[in-house]
């Protein structure tokens, strides 16, 4: 390997372990919001060696192993099982698990993220209103996989110290899943069985 190219691939690689550090200690959430606070941090100008999500991703498990190891185990379990309950809750809305509570990314400031299913946004609106949970509403952008990019309500609460972040789609939306923002590729989504089935699993 040329020279030129070791070195691009160590500053990759030192600039996915500062977006991992960002996102474990300091609460960065968004993969992009960290990847630009880490070249800023270590001065670099060269878009071509900014690491993708997919080696952010993979540079905070790596650094969960490396020095959380025991606690990590422990946030993770928790978060499912809080995203368990929550899923409970919701389960007229055919809740889904995605994102990192699903792919085991987790830090102590990770929230969690479900899919719901509904007719239209007063459906979920209700729901928790009359149950008294006080929530605060937003909008998210997904892209599909046919490149059309979609505006979703999200609903936000608060289970504990926990965020529960609920990004409503259409009745007949289950089939096709939007496109992760990790690698692009259709998002995994866990059902309440599958998250059943996860809890279930030994801890390593």
């Amino acid at each position: 390997m040329p020279r030129r190219s070791r070195d691009d691939h160590r500053l990759k690689t030192l600039i996915a372990q500062e977006c991992a550090r960002l996102i474990a200690e300091e609460g960065v959430q968004d993969f992009s919001a960290a990847r630009r606070k880490a070249a800023l941090r270590l001065a670099v100008n060269n878009r071509a060696v900014l690491p993708d999500n997919v080696a952010i991703e993979q540079a905070l498990l790596d650094r969960q192993r490396l020095f959380d190891a025991d606690r990590q185990a422990l946030r993770l379990r928790r978060l499912r099982e809080t995203a368990l309950e929550a899923m409970q809750f919701l389960a007229r809305f055919r809740p889904r698990l995605v994102g990192s509570v699903l792919s085991g990314a987790v830090g102590p400031h990770t929230g969690i993220h479900l899919h719901l299913f509904a007719e239209s946004p007063e459906e979920i609106a209700l729901f928790l209103m009359e149950r008294h949970i006080p929530f605060e509403t937003a909008e998210r952008r997904l892209k599909m996989a046919d490149g059309v990019q979609i505006r979703l309500p999200v609903f936000r609460f608060t289970a504990g110290e926990t965020c529960i972040d609920l990004t409503l789609f259409g009745l007949l939306a289950e089939r096709e899943a939007p496109l992760s923002p990790v690698d692009g590729r259709p998002m995994r989504r866990a059902s309440l069985a599958e998250v059943h089935a996860l809890l279930a699993e030994p801890t390593p």
